[in-house]
C-alpha cells in the first residue's frame, strides 16, 4: 500500500481559490479522517527524529494545523508566524512576494533566543516566498533554520530552490 498516494489522492484541488487562475490545494480531507491526519503527522515528524529541534514555527494558518502535532512529536516548542496585527506582544516583520501578489509576515520578538535551532512548517511550499520570510524573521531574532517541512510541494513553481540549500528540506508529497 502507497501511503503517499493515499495522501495524494485525499488533497482536493479547488480551481479559481483565493482568486481566478489559481488551484488551491485544500489538505482539510486530511484533517478529517482520523487515519489520515495521523498518517500525515507521522510522516512530517519523521525525517526531523534525532535532530536538536527548540521550535517548530508554523506559517499562518494552514502551518499551524499539523505544525503543533509536528512540534509535540518532536518534543519542541511551537511558534505562530502570522500575519499583521494578529500577534499581541512586540513584533518583528517582513514582507514577501506571493505567486500573487505581497503579504507580510510577523513573529513575537521575544520568541526566539540567539542559537535556538528552529525547523519551518507549512502546509505546502509555491514559490518559497512565505518559507524565505519565515527565514528571514527567525534569523533576524538569531534562530539556526534547521529544516523546513511541508505536507507538499508544488514543484513547477520551484519554491525549494529559493530556499537555503544547505538546510535539510523535507516535503511528504510533490503535486
Amino acid at each position: 500500500m502507497d501511503l503517499k498516494k493515499i495522501l495524494k489522492e485525499n488533497i482536493r484541488s479547488v480551481k479559481d481559490f483565493p482568486k481566478e487562475g489559481i488551484i488551491y490545494k485544500d489538505i482539510t480531507p486530511l484533517l478529517n479522517d482520523k487515519y489520515l491526519l495521523e498518517l500525515t503527522s507521522r510522516l512530517l515528524a519523521e525525517p526531523f527524529r534525532g535532530f536538536r529541534i527548540d521550535y517548530v514555527a508554523g506559517l499562518e494558518s494552514r502551518g499551524f494545523l499539523f505544525g503543533t502535532n509536528l512540534a509535540q512529536d518532536l518534543h519542541a516548542g511551537f511558534i505562530p508566524i502570522r500575519k499583521p496585527n494578529k500577534l499581541p506582544a512586540e513584533t518583528v516583520s517582513v514582507e514577501y512576494e506571493l505567486e500573487y501578489g505581497t503579504d507580510t509576515l510577523e513573529i513575537h520578538k521575544d520568541s526566539i533566543n540567539p542559537g535556538d535551532n528552529v525547523l519551518i512548517h507549512d502546509d505546502l511550499v509555491a514559490t518559497g516566498g512565505s518559507a524565505m520570510a519565515a527565514t528571514r524573521l527567525i534569523e533576524k531574532l538569531g534562530g539556526n533554520i534547521i529544516g523546513y517541512s511541508f505536507v507538499m510541494e508544488i514543484e513547477f513553481l520551484k519554491g525549494r530552490e529559493s530556499l537555503n540549500q544547505t538546510v535539510p528540506f523535507h516535503s511528504i508529497l510533490s503535486v
